[in-house]
């Protein structure tokens, strides 16, 4: 009779399941750049259970065959730290490697410069606030909540300066949105020199916000309904930021925000307040919010005339083209990672839309040839990003893959080349084409254009 697990017997892999020269380019390489070491660990884990013909829970055992889960190690066999042993939480030592990153070289000055989330490594939604990209146009300040002021003037019939303790006394609503840069996946226009998602995509985060609604202060001030047809936001830091806004958007969910992720403001995010603008490119969630001026036309500052604007291939500039449409991208297997083996593997990204909802998103493993639809992660809110996942046994050959989204609009996220037809090679803003991550029979996935 052929030899069968008993009852409570841990079935492992045949040793030579993994050769040798892969097990070596495992323990060399590792996947210190993929998601936290999950695809090598999830294929360690399946050839073992299918190697065996055993569940998923049997392949409990290293393949290489020390039976680690029946030592218990020093932590399970002592005392751990004290109760708030560290009064403010941090990650663990051994996530080191997840890391917000400055790309070298993108400005001349640090402080005018970008640093990028690592979508790579999240998991859901929420984008932890250590990891939130920054964009600043002259450094970040910790700035003293209790001398920072906001004014509010302009075409209003009572202007106000408002304390912190006083907007914290109003009616407050806390939503979850994602803020994306103008400039985020600038460099896909023209070439694939960018090698992870972490720069291709990274200038995109998303978190809740916690604050009062600009409306509320507006009618608080009484603003002039029938001329005043556009807010300008100021900012405190030294660039002088200041965005015209629409008022019918002013109106709707735009939130003067204190909060975020439950605490307050990071002083990179703009602590202690910031405009919150749903849907719209990140230059307008103005940082260190000073001054609200209501008006009946657009101000047309330097950073909406000459900047985040689109040059079209006629060699006109395209302004207050702010929204930022429907976009997806695949964040694991991504660029820079390298999957271990042929086998099973969970495809997932990340999609959004400034219009309102992600409906659907299809995902491709043969460069856009043949679609299949993704399961949409609850909860799909309006303008904030939506995690979605697909299976694939991938069969060692090389693929091509693709995620496209859909908005609750009917907007289909175009390709790379319908996009380029259309707006030319030669812009930096609000590219939201198909990005496409080529997986090699090694198993390197690497940046390519289709």
């Amino acid at each position: 009779m052929a030899d069968r697990p008993s009852p409570g017997r841990i079935v492992r892999a045949p040793e030579n399941f993994i050769d040798a020269d892969l097990q070596q380019q495992i323990n060399q390489h590792g996947l210190d750049d993929t998601r936290r070491g999950f695809l090598r660990k999830s294929f360690v884990a399946a050839s073992a259970a299918l190697a065996a013909g055993s569940s998923w829970a049997q392949a409990a055992v290293p393949a290489d065959g020390d039976p680690a889960i029946l030592n218990l190690p020093l932590h399970s066999r002592t005392l751990g730290q004290p109760v708030a042993s560290r009064p403010y939480g941090q990650p663990s030592k051994f996530e080191t490697q997840l890391q917000r990153r400055e790309s070298p070289g993108l400005t001349r000055v640090s402080a005018a410069s970008v640093s990028f989330a690592p979508l790579q490594g999240l998991f859901g939604m929420i984008t932890p606030s250590g990891l939130h990209f920054e964009r600043h146009h002259q450094g970040w300040h910790d700035i003293d909540p209790a001398g920072h002021r906001l004014m509010i003037n302009g075409l209003v019939r009572n202007a106000r300066v408002y304390t912190m303790d006083d907007l914290m006394r109003l009616p407050s609503v806390s939503r979850i949105h994602f803020i994306e840069c103008g400039a985020n996946t600038a460099m896909e226009w023209s070439n694939s020199a960018v090698p992870t998602v972490q720069y291709t995509h990274g200038m995109l985060s998303c978190s809740e916000f916690t604050g009062v609604p600009l409306s509320v202060l507006l009618d608080d001030c009484g603003f002039d309904r029938k001329n005043g047809k556009f807010v300008l936001a100021e900012g405190a830091d030294g660039s002088g930021m200041t965005r015209t806004i629409a008022m019918d958007r002013a109106l709707d969910d735009v939130i003067v925000a204190y909060g975020m992720n439950g605490e307050m403001l990071r002083p990179e995010n703009g602590y202690p307040l910031r405009l919150v603008v749903p849907g719209i490119q990140g230059v307008s969630w103005v940082k260190w919010l000073r001054r609200i001026e209501v008006g009946d036309r657009p101000w047309n500052t330097k950073d909406e005339t000459l900047h985040y604007v689109d040059l079209m291939p006629d060699g006109t500039h395209r302004q207050y083209t702010s929204i930022q449409e429907c976009k997806s991208v695949i964040t694991t297997p991504s660029g820079g990672q390298r999957m271990v083996g042929r086998g099973f593997y969970n495809i997932s990204g990340l999609a959004w839309s400034g219009r309102g909802k992600v409906k659907r998103v299809d995902v491709s493993v043969d460069g856009g040839r043949n679609w299949r639809t993704a399961r949409l992660e609850t909860p799909v809110l309006t303008k904030a990003l939506t995690r979605f996942n697909i299976d694939w046994t991938w069969d060692g050959n090389p693929a091509l893959l693709q995620s496209r989204a859909i908005d609750d609009t009917g907007y289909v996220q175009p390709t790379g080349r319908e996009l380029r037809a259309a707006r030319g090679t030669r812009s930096i803003y609000h590219n939201n084409g198909i990005q496409t991550w080529q997986v090699a029979t090694s198993g390197e996935v690497s940046n390519v254009q289709v």
